[in-house]
Formats: structure tokens, C-alpha cells, sequence
């Protein structure tokens, strides 16, 4: 027997608690500020709190406000780690997860995030931090890139005519309720000839509304009563108008069905969406061959080439899409996947607006634009920077993967029905402002800051141009999205940045490879740690670069990271084996310094095998406009020409290392990698790759023996090559990787799960590995794994007394017990009544430090002890039997009456159970 660890409830959590409860309504929820956090074993900080218990145990976060309904997945964090994805409920504020095995001494430092935000807690501003040297002004936008020889951005010869079709209905794996199968055509007027095919797909919004009624916006699906579906495809009518100006079929098609059940799916509905995506080109297939079968919408516009299509995504449609270009290639696995047809389509090109990337599963060899906006507050931490960098060395490399950074652009405002004043349901501008203290940057009144049609009309033409390059073959238009340095007017006022990996570079150096540094550090990307971190945790905003992934750290992601406080100190990267620049033109780099700097200036040279040594010429970085709500640590590609390396007689197909010396007389810089660049375009030929998916197999634990299974892996494809797999530990959530060769067929990824027997009640527990490409391979369901079921009943709780009767200055002392030890805690809440006769406890009868400890009330005002909210959950550790549960309390010198207390094990509504005993203490005055 043991004293009670007590849950520390806070008076925020225990009052939530209590306002739901008939009877209670004195019990009001504070304002946000709240009370102090109770002393106590097991603190929660204000807004959480532990509800339930046994296999229906879950932490619940209540939000100051509601969370809108966006593309970003909310996480909960414990000391840095993921603890998992909640479940959100109805009114947008209530945020629950199924605890499974985690232990409530784990659930310290709690955070929610989403897209890198913190929802739990108020954001500094990046103002307010002191400036690096020679910084400009944070509402400063950069000045503009001279322009391009080519404008993507301006109209076409044709008119455009719209329509839309509204077909059955399709069933998709994981997905109850079926999901529409409509879409919004603009197609060009009078052209001749097949056209090709550019098919949008909207993120993960709200799917119905009220009309007439502010904010009144749901989740649901299908649309109850009442309510109309927001019309999400139809935002980006003037992209499509553009395009099809331009002499592009294009089509925008619904996903409401999707985003309102993709909660429950642990792909966060990526491959649901690529089957929504495909589902429709494969009626687009089925008439262009048969036109008389189409809908009026298809059948005004010209017949679709079903060889040159582009795929437009926005957030987790990016995804979506991204995956229905994978699976074009290489084809899912028939029981995960919503479509089994023929692919009669060619992806010629993606453009992902803002994307997720839960996956981390770029397709390498299917070209790609990503649009990063600067002020992203929905998906915050811009990891669709992953579909650039994640690319490297996975496959061929000739396939351009192109990121855009647009200054001051938002999350939702490339959708016209996303956008306030446009939209036909209530929209919202997803960068929440502190109206005491505005972002420097992102606020409606920063200079950097777009308006919703200049937002809306940079994408467009950025769409534009990669379809241009993807699907026209136009390379005039290349250096608008490679890292150039040019600029497409029709963009104009947006200040738009590029870099680029892929298309013509020659062979790269990585600090992901084996890599020797001198003179700088060799820095982790993602890693806790900050003494090998890149960036220092305190560091105003974070790095695309960085975004984070599933474990608590990645292996082999890094770059070289350069600090200085004079300079004329050279650092010096040198590969395992030498790299050839052989046949580029320029040595490019991508390189990022700390946001709001200007003039950092680096001396570049290289190094050939045999010792020969040129200096290429000196690069200037600038930072860019940045706050602590951007992720602005962003690289600018630069470039020098080869040309004096030729001349110096070096022997360009043996560089042994590149150097780079600061020029400025202090700074920070950041190297993710330097390629031979050469102008134009390659062919891209899909490579054969192994894919890799991973799958769940639900088991039940037994009552005895030792059960071994295995994660259920399918390895498809063909060709051979290299996953990394992570293994994550059921108790931590922290994973052991392992690198590994993969080939069709194969057991490479063979992970044994023991599961053991036995008759004590546990909770379910999940034994988990994801899976990430590192070379010549691509991966789809990347995330699965085991999970062990307890399939025995949980022991039920009494309550008896111990010491119920006692003087004033004595210790009431009840027991709580089970019958048979658990494997894991047994929590039961237990909660203070009033009496129905006789004298009631006061708050000054008990000691004041257990009052404070269990309600997080003081003793004043005096008051009867069941109005003090004393309602705790307390908890019998796994492997013992019982707690105690103590009533301390204080001798006074005030004659009173004989006192007394009720107390009851409780339901989760604080409702006394109606089969068990309410019990009394009874306290005597002293003599």
C-alpha cells in the first residue's frame, strides 16, 4: 500500500471539469490568465486535463478559442517529442488522444502544434528580438529580381467557358461515407486539336456551412440538413481561366468527403485523395475516347491530351496530388488503394501550393514547383520544402524540383473561397495577429504583407509557368523557377524567390553524404540536441530546411553551418569521394543567413584532386523578411562561374572541395548544398524503383504465452534500393533506424513484434516503424506497424474506508483498491459531496497546502468543503493494489459542532456511480 500520487488538476481544468456537470453550475471556467497550476506530483498546465480511464483514458487540451478546420494536423508534444495526433470534437476547441501506454509523470513540458505553431501558448514577436548586424528594416521587402524574358502571368488568345459536372458518388478504403465526384470545368473557347489536361485539388478545409449565419461551419459530411457544402474547388476559377486562356483544359475537383473523415486515417488521407485524383482522370480517359458519353461541361470543351497533365494541389491536396503522380508510376497496393483501373494518363508536372507532407515521400522523377508563402499560419513550418530537398539522391536527378518563396503570402488566400470577402461561406485569413503587438511581417498592415488578389494572382502565374516548362516544353520560362534570379512581372507587387535541385545539375555535394567539414561545423537539421542542432532553439523563427518528421530526431539530415566574428577564415567541405563538375557552367549553391540581414559575402573556391586550387568569385546573401512566427530561414541559391576554375587548369571531373570564406566582418550562414548548374532542361525518364508500403496488423495480446508477429511490409516495383526504417519504442515514441537495401519480393524490412500473454488488464500497444526513401526508391503508405490489443477486462475500483472518524487535527484516510493488480496506472476520480445533515467540513477545517494541491482553491473565502471543486482523479499504480486517498485536517480554538464529509468514486461527468457507496467521514471537535 502506498500514499496517492495525485494528479495535479488545475483550477482551469478541474472548473472545465465541473461546468459540464448537472448541479454544478456554480463552477464557472475562469478566464484564459486562470489560477496558479496546484502543487503536485503530476502538474497539467491551464486548459489540459486527464479524462477517463482504462482503454477510454485520454489527455484533452481545450483551446482559449476555436481552432479552425485547416491542413495542418494538430499534434500533441511532451518534452519534444510527438505524443500523437488528437482527435478534434465538434465545437473546434476540444482536442482529445487515447493515452495507450504513456505514463502521466511523461506528460511534462506539454505543447500543441500544428504546421510548427504553438496553439497552447501566446507567440513572442520577432520585432522584439535585437537584430543582427547590418539588418534592414523587417517591413522592408527585398528589392524586386529583374524580370524574365517571358510572362507566364498575362492571358491567352482564348476565351474560356466554365461548367461543372456532378457524378455517383465513389467509395474509398477507410472512408464510410462515400465522397463526391464533382468538379468545376474551365476549358478554351474554340480551340482546336487535343488540349492538355490541368486538374486542381483544394486542401483540408471545413466542408458545410449555415447560410445567413457568421462562422457557422462544420466538419461534417455528408452536409446535415440545413447546411450547403462549401464549395472549396471553386476558388481557384481565375488560375483556371488563366490556363485555359492559355489553351489548357483545366478542372477543379472536390474533396469535402475526404477532409471531413481523413481524421481517422494514418496517412492523414494522402492516398484517398490520390484515388479521388485518379478516379477522375480515368473519366477523363474513358471520354476522350468516347465523347458522347461526357458530361456538357466536358463536352463544350476541347478534347483532353491525357498524356500532358498537371497536377495542382493546395496544402494536403499538394499531397494528395503528389501521390497520385507516385501512383501513377508505380502503382499502391490493391487493398489501400480507391482505384484499380489502367493508368491512361502521363503527370507531366506538379505544382503543390503551401503542401503537407506527413509522408516525407517526394516522387522524384516527376517534376515539381512548390509554393512556400512566407506567411504560412496554417501550415506553419512550410515543410513542403521537403518535396525539394527530400529529392536529392533519391533518383536520377534530372527531374527540376523547384521551391517559391512568396513574401507576405498567406495559407488560404490562394483560394478565393478561403479568402474574407470573396468566399460564399465564412473564411478567415489563417495568420492569427496579435492586435497589442502586429507581426512585422505578416500583419495586414506590414509593407511586406499581399492583399488577397495580389496573392491570388502571383500563384496563378506561377502555376502558369510551371505549366509552361512541365507541359509546353517552353524553357524560356525556366529561369522564373530554377534560382536565376528573375522575376514574371504579372506577379507584381509580390517579391518572389526561387532555388531549385534537379533538371540539369550535375553532381552534387551533400552534407547529408559522407562529408568532411573544417573551419565550420557539421550541424544536425533535426535533432533536440542543441549542441548539434543547426539552428539554436531560441532562434527567432525556424528553417523549411528543418521542418520536422515523426521521430524525435532524423538521421543523415544536416548542413554546414558557418559562424564567424572576423573574417578570412575559409570553410572547407570536402566529400568522400571527388564530385565532377565537369560540363556545368556555374558551381551553384543554396545558401540561407539569419532573416532581416543584408550584405554577408563569401569567397568561393575549389580544390581538384591533385592539390590545384581557383577561386571562383565571391556571393552576397540577404536575409529575408522574417519575424518568430515565419519560417524564414530559407536558402538563396548563388552562383559562380566555373570559368576560372577552366582556366587555372583544374581538372573539373576530380573536385575534392569547395571552400567558402567570410567576407563581412561577422555573420551566420548556413550551406545545404552546391551543384554543377548547367541552363535548359533534361529528359525525364521515370526510373524503375522498388516501392515500399507499409501496413497494420491488429492482434490480440492472449492470455498466456509469447505470440511473435511481424509488420506487414510490401515491397512492389522493381529495381533495388536503400529505405531508412525507423523503429519506435511503444513506451518513448523514440525510434532506432536502420539503413536498408530493398528489392520486389524481398523480406528486407523484417521487424518481429513479441507480444506476450497474460490475464492483468493493460492498455493497447502499438509497436510502430516508419520508412523514409534515402536512394532509388519511393515509399507510400510510409507509417505502420503492430498493434497489440488488451483483451482483458479492467478491474473495478473500490473505495473503503480507513480512518473515518477522527479529532480535529487527525487525518481522515480512505482506501482505494482493485481486486488484482494492472499492468498499467488505474485512474478513478473521487469526488467531495455535500452532507445531507449535520455540519459540512469548511475549507479552513483542512490544511490549506492539500487544499491548494487538489482543487487549487484557497481556504478564503471560508466555504463547506463539496464547493472548494474538489473533484481529483486519482490513480493505483501499475503492479500495486491500492492508494490512499488523505484528508488532512486542522486544529482550531473555535467550539464547533461535530463536521463531517462525503465522499464518491465518480463517473467522467463527476456523477457519483450509482453502485457504489457514498461514504462519510466524520471529524470531532478537540476538547
Amino acid at each position: 500500500m502506498i500514499r496517492a500520487r495525485r494528479i495535479c488538476v488545475t483550477a482551469v481544468a478541474v472548473l472545465a471539469a465541473l461546468a459540464s456537470s448537472p448541479g454544478l453550475a456554480q463552477a464557472q471556467q475562469p478566464p484564459e490568465a486562470g489560477r496558479p497550476t496546484a502543487h503536485a506530483d503530476n502538474g497539467l498546465p491551464p486548459g489540459w486535463r486527464l479524462t477517463g480511464q482504462g482503454e477510454a483514458r485520454e489527455l484533452v487540451w481545450r483551446a482559449p478559442k476555436t481552432v479552425p478546420m485547416g491542413d495542418a494536423r494538430v499534434e500533441f508534444h511532451a518534452e519534444g517529442r510527438l505524443l500523437g495526433v488528437p482527435q478534434a470534437g465538434k465545437d473546434g476547441r476540444t482536442f482529445r488522444l487515447d493515452l495507450g501506454e504513456a505514463r502521466s509523470e511523461e506528460l511534462t513540458d506539454l505543447q500543441v502544434l500544428a504546421g510548427g505553431r504553438r496553439l497552447d501558448a501566446k507567440e513572442t514577436d520577432g520585432a522584439a528580438r535585437p537584430r543582427e548586424r547590418d539588418s534592414r528594416a523587417a517591413e522592408e521587402p527585398p528589392a524586386p529580381l529583374p524580370a524574365g524574358g517571358v510572362d507566364p502571368g498575362k492571358p491567352g488568345s482564348y476565351r474560356t467557358v466554365t461548367g461543372e459536372y456532378d457524378l455517383d458518388p465513389v467509395k474509398l478504403p477507410g472512408f464510410p461515407a462515400p465522397i463526391e465526384m464533382r468538379a468545376e470545368v474551365v476549358a478554351p473557347q474554340g480551340a482546336t486539336g487535343s488540349r492538355p489536361l490541368a486538374l486542381f485539388l483544394h486542401g483540408r478545409h471545413s466542408t458545410c456551412y449555415k447560410p445567413g449565419a457568421e462562422d457557422d461551419v462544420t466538419g461534417d459530411w455528408p452536409c446535415p440538413a440545413g447546411t450547403k457544402p462549401i464549395p472549396s474547388h471553386k476558388g481557384y476559377l481565375r488560375d483556371q481561366k488563366l490556363l485555359a486562356s492559355q489553351g489548357y483544359v483545366t478542372v477543379s475537383i472536390s474533396a469535402n468527403g475526404i477532409n471531413a473523415q481523413d481524421s481517422d486515417a494514418e496517412d492523414a488521407g494522402a492516398q484517398a485523395r490520390s484515388s479521388l485524383v485518379r478516379q477522375h482522370l480515368a473519366r477523363w480517359a474513358d471520354w476522350s475516347a468516347r465523347p458522347s458519353t461526357a458530361p456538357a461541361a466536358v463536352r463544350e470543351a476541347p478534347k483532353a491530351d491525357l498524356s500532358r497533365v498537371l497536377l495542382v494541389g493546395h496544402s494536403r491536396g499538394g499531397e494528395g496530388v503528389n501521390r497520385a503522380a507516385m501512383d501513377s508510376l508505380y502503382p499502391p497496393p490493391a487493398a489501400q488503394d480507391g482505384y484499380r483501373g489502367p493508368v491512361r494518363w502521363k503527370v507531366r508536372g506538379t505544382v503543390l501550393i503551401g503542401p503537407t507532407i506527413f509522408g516525407q515521400n517526394p516522387v522524384a522523377d516527376v517534376p515539381s514547383v512548390t509554393i512556400l508563402p512566407g506567411c504560412d499560419g496554417d501550415v506553419s513550418d512550410l515543410q513542403g520544402e521537403v518535396y525539394v530537398d527530400g529529392t536529392r539522391g533519391v533518383s536520377k536527378g534530372t527531374a527540376l524540383h523547384s521551391a517559391v518563396y512568396m513574401v507576405g503570402a498567406n495559407h488560404n488566400y490562394f483560394n478565393s473561397e478561403w479568402t474574407p470577402g470573396q468566399a460564399e461561406a465564412p473564411a478567415w485569413d489563417d495568420f492569427w495577429d496579435d492586435e497589442e503587438a502586429p507581426d512585422p511581417v505578416c500583419s495586414p498592415s506590414a509593407a511586406t504583407r499581399l492583399t488577397a488578389d495580389q496573392q491570388h494572382q502571383a500563384g496563378a502565374t506561377y502555376i502558369a509557368a510551371a505549366a509552361r516548362l512541365f507541359v509546353g516544353g517552353d524553357d524560356r520560362v525556366l529561369p522564373l523557377l530554377d534560382g536565376s534570379g528573375r522575376r514574371a512581372p504579372s506577379a507584381d507587387p509580390a517579391r518572389v524567390l526561387t532555388h531549385a535541385v534537379g533538371a540539369r545539375r550535375g553532381a552534387g555535394l551533400l552534407p547529408d553524404g559522407p562529408v568532411t567539414v573544417t573551419g565550420a561545423e557539421l550541424c544536425s537539421a533535426i535533432d533536440p540536441d542543441p549542441a548539434v542542432a543547426c539552428l539554436d532553439p531560441e532562434a527567432a523563427g525556424s528553417s523549411p530546411h528543418f521542418a520536422w518528421w515523426e521521430t524525435e530526431r532524423e538521421a543523415g539530415r544536416r548542413a554546414v553551418a558557418l559562424k564567424w566574428s572576423t573574417p578570412g577564415t575559409a570553410a572547407r567541405v570536402s566529400p568522400s569521394q571527388p564530385l565532377s563538375l565537369a560540363g556545368s557552367k556555374d558551381l551553384a549553391l543554396r545558401v540561407f543567413v539569419p532573416p532581416n540581414t543584408t550584405g554577408t559575402k563569401l569567397d568561393v573556391a575549389v580544390t581538384d584532386a591533385s592539390g590545384r586550387r581557383a577561386a571562383l568569385g565571391q556571393v552576397q546573401v540577404d536575409g529575408l523578411p522574417g519575424s518568430d512566427r515565419t519560417s524564414s530561414y530559407w536558402a538563396r541559391e548563388v552562383r559562380v562561374p566555373l570559368t576560372a576554375a577552366a582556366r587555372a587548369g583544374l581538372d573539373l571531373k576530380h573536385v575534392k572541395s569547395l571552400e567558402l570564406t567570410p567576407r563581412s566582418p561577422s555573420g551566420q550562414a548556413w550551406l545545404m548544398d552546391a551543384w554543377g548548374w548547367a541552363p535548359g532542361t533534361a529528359a525525364v525518364r521515370p526510373a524503375a524503383l522498388p516501392r515500399v508500403d507499409i501496413g497494420r496488423t491488429i492482434v490480440q495480446e492472449g492470455d498466456s504465452g509469447t505470440r511473435t508477429y511481424r509488420v506487414p511490409v510490401e515491397i512492389s516495383g522493381r529495381g533495388s534500393g536503400q529505405v531508412r526504417v525507423y523503429v519506435l519504442d511503444p513506451d518513448t515514441g523514440l525510434g532506432t533506424d536502420k539503413l536498408v537495401t530493398v528489392r520486389r519480393g524481398s523480406n528486407a524490412i523484417d521487424v518481429p513484434v513479441e507480444v506476450k500473454g497474460d490475464t492483468r488488464f493493460s492498455y493497447d500497444v502499438q509497436h510502430d516503424i516508419v520508412v523514409k526513401a534515402v536512394r532509388n526508391a519511393v515509399v507510400g503508405s510510409h507509417r505502420g506497424g503492430v498493434t497489440a490489443q488488451n483483451d482483458d477486462p479492467e478491474p473495478a475500483v473500490t473505495l473503503t474506508p480507513v480512518t473515518d472518524r477522527v479529532t480535529e487535527g487527525g487525518t481522515l484516510t480512505w482506501r482505494m483498491s482493485v481486486d488484482e493488480a494492472a499492468d498499467v496506472e488505474i485512474w478513478q476520480p473521487v469526488r467531495v459531496l455535500g452532507v445531507l445533515e449535520g455540519a459540512e467540513l469548511s475549507t479552513k477545517d483542512v490544511d490549506p497546502q492539500w487544499l491548494l494541491d487538489y482543487s487549487g482553491d484557497s481556504p478564503d473565502p471560508e466555504r463547506p468543503l463539496s464547493e472548494a471543486n474538489l473533484w481529483v482523479w486519482m490513480g493505483i499504480p501499475a503492479g500495486t493494489t491500492s492508494v490512499e486517498f488523505t484528508v488532512p485536517t486542522v486544529r482550531d480554538q473555535v467550539a464547533e459542532p461535530t463536521e463531517s464529509m462525503r465522499l464518491a468514486l465518480t463517473d467522467w461527468d463527476a456523477e457519483p456511480l450509482p453502485d457504489r457507496p457514498v461514504l462519510t467521514g466524520t471529524v470531532l471537535d478537540a476538547p
